[in-house]
């Protein structure tokens, strides 16, 4: 365990993660030095956007963008925000959130918490220059999912954020609002896509749109995703979320808990389904490859499967705030760029 870890993990798991929060907000506020200049050697591009190089974080970690300076300044080429929701919601009851030490592992049941979008577009449009590519992930509210007006809420979700983001994230991929992932089957997908490709537009600017999955679609679901992405237009599939599986061998004693699983036991999964994603698209559209991704090797080995990007989040409770620079100095090969 790193120096900072007997702090935080004296603190149950959400209160750490808030600490941590607050911490990189108030350090970026305060315009905190990039510890290096600029550095071109992995620089990729996908969906027409320039990424620095292709190590992001992802959504979930920075959920109302408090802390977007700070991200960047570890390092990371793109940062993530949201899920954001229209309005405002709190999310499930806690405790929901869980770490799962012996494994290296997080559960979560977080169910979209966040503080609405337009809280937090009011604090993107205040960011300095950003020194990286910012993607904006967007959801849908949990009564909305329950009243068959989730479409609505993705289109408002992507018609307010277009204006401010680099990259949208469509986010029907978690386990911890009912009925969600249910946006990953004909013909709502279908729709779903439609209707925000209609709203991404923004100034004569085609937003680039990428689509979040559950790693927890078999091949014939995501071959349904994967179809309606191409065919929508969607510029990049995300893969993917948390898992509601649980491997064989977990060792803590929060295994049992509900929610998504990620970190560590996810990686199999992960690299399988990447690898699925690759055969059924044919190199036709971008993947971004998430979950059980804690070191150069195995971000290095997503890439080589085919990846355009990676992403981070639950290793960084174990391996620290430095290893999205460590990753991306560790890479040897640059990522072949996707238009």
């Amino acid at each position: 365990m790193r120096f900072y870890h007997p702090l935080l993990f004296a603190l149950d798991a959400e209160r750490a993660h808030r600490l941590t929060i607050r911490m990189l907000a108030a350090w970026g506020a305060a315009g905190t030095p990039f510890a290096d200049g600029p550095d071109d050697r992995h620089a990729v591009t996908v969906a027409g956007v320039r990424f620095p190089n292709p190590v992001g974080l992802a959504a979930g970690v920075d959920k109302d963008a408090e802390a977007v300076t700070g991200f960047f300044a570890l390092g990371f080429g793109s940062v993530e925000v949201g899920t954001l929701t229209p309005r405002p919601q709190p999310g499930n009851p806690q405790p929901r959130l869980f770490r799962l030490v012996e494994d290296r592992a997080v559960i979560n049941r977080m169910g979209f918490n966040n503080g609405g979008l337009d809280a937090a577009l009011d604090r993107i449009a205040k960011l300095p220059k950003r020194r990286g590519v910012l993607g904006i992930n967007v959801g849908a509210n949990k009564d909305s999912v329950a009243g068959d007006s989730a479409i609505a809420d993705y289109v408002a979700g992507v018609a307010k954020a277009a204006p401010l983001a680099d990259y949208l994230t469509i986010n029907i991929s978690s386990p911890n609002t009912p009925g969600l992932r249910n946006l990953q089957a004909q013909p709502a997908l279908g729709e779903l896509i439609a209707a925000c490709d209609a709203a991404r537009h923004t100034g004569g600017k085609r937003v680039p749109l990428f689509l979040k999955v559950a790693p927890d679609l078999d091949r014939a679901g995501l071959e349904v995703a994967a179809r309606a992405a191409i065919d929508g237009g969607i510029d990049a599939l995300v893969v993917s979320n948390t898992t509601i599986s649980r491997p064989a061998g977990l060792r803590s004693g929060n295994a049992g808990e509900t929610g998504g699983l990620s970190g560590a036991p996810l990686a199999d999964l992960a690299r399988a389904k990447l690898a699925e994603a690759r055969a059924i698209t044919g190199g036709a559209l971008p993947l971004v490859s998430v979950g059980g991704i804690g070191s150069p090797d195995e971000a290095q080995r997503r890439l080589d499967a085919g990846a355009s990007l990676v992403q981070l989040y639950s290793a960084l409770v174990y391996e620290g705030p430095r290893l999205a620079r460590r990753i991306v100095k560790g890479l040897h090969r640059n990522p072949s760029s996707s238009s």
